[in-house]
């Protein structure tokens, strides 16, 4: 077998130029929200808020609250928004300490805007526009080569409603130009929407996070934040330890109460958290690739540029769900771990690795070419933590986004360095390498790189 050792050094630094994933600015993030019904919307948006420092946060949208039919009336709740925005405020100053990106309470309050209260196709068009869906079509407009990402916590009728003015009010020329520049990811087709949207804007990418049709609803991609795995740390003990009592005001508002069923806890559901999870950037996952999977789940192309639940298997189990349980342990630990930010020093507090991949320290993907039959070394060793912890790594193969028939075996995979050799009898395909590296702080966190490694048999 020929093998061929690359050069790392400057291979590494060829990463893709994917949209939205071609250097370090932060995402353009906007969200709407039914926050006013089930009350894990609430606890998204704490999720969200520790994490705010890794988006620029465009739109804070309250829209028409709760599930259809189940209020007793028409309304939305953009006080909750506002409410939560303080208690981070309390927080800011240590916030501040971990890291000086993140954004001014103030900035925040700017960008929450009261949506439609009523759902629906008649309450799209002419005569039904509001603030919330006016915001949304100026920062689609905005003057920003980065992508506009859009996450649909709720229903779709604002973002449905931007759409038409925009469409309304452009050229169709104008109108591509726009929307090739965003990516909506929609959780669960709550307004039932989905199909208006497809037949009236083809050209969009959008994802839409729902159970395929005859399939069990609890199926559904999203799921995965709280049903599948292991499940005890959505206990009322792990957030009770971990996000409510201790970690200051904003901890103190995330709901201890909502459906969880079959999980057995009742506590933890976070189901509109999986629409920001895929976007952000933490070096495994790219939302121009909703096939390569993520914390945000995976999902293959319906038609056009459109998306819906894919599977993962983890051992005998194969479901969409596991497509984001299969990181819980991570992001449960990236929680608690920003929770603890809220109140601790630095010193007292953990921060995640960095990975360093041949001197290539970016959150890029990295992606490259070789033959069948070609080979390549890979040296993290380099890699650092910000509190001096132990590294431990893990390197392992993405079986469903890879697509070559015949995948490598690793060995060594609990190495700093590994070496990887493409078998001889391949043809054209993908392997997705994905490397691990964790620290021992308390809670461990985990930092991740994927590595997209082309096959091409010589013509």
């Amino acid at each position: 077998m020929i093998r061929l050792i690359l050069f790392l050094f400057t291979i590494l630094f060829l990463s893709c130029n994917y949209p939205g994933n071609t250097n370090n600015e932060k995402p353009r993030l906007l969200i709407t929200t039914d926050i006013g019904g089930d009350p894990d919307d609430q606890q998204s948006l704490v999720r969200l808020l520790v994490h705010s420092n890794e988006f620029d946060i465009e739109g804070l949208v309250a829209s028409a609250s709760g599930t259809p039919g189940e209020l007793d009336t028409s309304i939305v709740k953009p006080f909750l928004i506002h409410e939560q925005i303080d208690a981070y405020e309390s927080v800011y100053p240590n916030l501040l300490i971990h890291d000086s990106t993140f954004p001014l309470p103030d900035e925040l309050r700017s960008v929450v805007k009261p949506g439609n209260p009523y759902r629906g196709k008649e309450n799209v068009g002419k005569g039904h526009t509001t603030e919330g869906s006016a915001w949304i079509v100026q920062q689609m407009l905005k003057e920003d080569n980065r992508p506009l990402y859009i996450g649909i916590w709720g229903g779709q009728t604002d973002v449905a409603q931007a759409l038409w003015m925009l469409k309304d009010s452009l050229s169709a020329d104008q109108f591509n130009t726009i929307t090739n520049n965003i990516i909506i990811y929609d959780i669960m087709d709550q307004d039932g929407l989905y199909t208006m949207i497809r037949d009236s804007f083809p050209g969009l990418f959008y994802i839409r996070n729902k159970a395929p049709e005859g399939k069990d609803r609890r199926e559904a991609v999203f799921r995965g934040m709280y049903l599948g795995g292991n499940m005890n740390n959505t206990s009322r003990e792990w957030i009770y330890d971990n996000v409510k009592t201790g970690h200051g005001p904003l901890g103190a508002l995330y709901p201890d109460k909502t459906w969880t069923a079959p999980n057995p806890h009742g506590v933890m559901k976070e189901g509109d958290t999986p629409s920001w999870f895929y976007f952000l950037r933490n070096g495994l996952q790219d939302p121009q690739h909703p096939e390569w999977g993520g914390w945000g789940g995976r999902f293959l192309n319906a038609e056009g540029k459109y998306y819906t639940d894919a599977s993962d298997q983890i051992d005998s189990v194969n479901t969409p769900r596991a497509s984001v349980w299969r990181w819980r342990n991570d992001f449960q630990n990236q929680f608690a771990a920003r929770m603890d930010w809220c109140v601790k020093s630095y010193e007292e507090a953990n921060h995640a690795p960095v990975v360093h991949i041949n001197k290539n320290t970016s959150k890029n993907i990295i992606a490259f070419n070789l033959r069948p039959g070609e080979g390549v070394d890979f040296d993290a060793s380099e890699s650092t933590d910000p509190d001096g912890d132990k590294l431990s790594y893990n390197w392992w193969i993405y079986d469903e986004p890879s697509t070559l028939n015949d995948l490598p075996l690793i060995e060594n995979p609990n190495s700093a360095k590994i070496s990887l050799i493409v078998p001889a009898n391949n043809a054209k395909g993908e392997i997705h390498l994905i490397l691990e590296v964790t620290d021992d702080g308390i809670p461990a966190l985990t930092s991740y790189k994927r590595i997209v490694i082309k096959v091409q048999p010589e013509k």
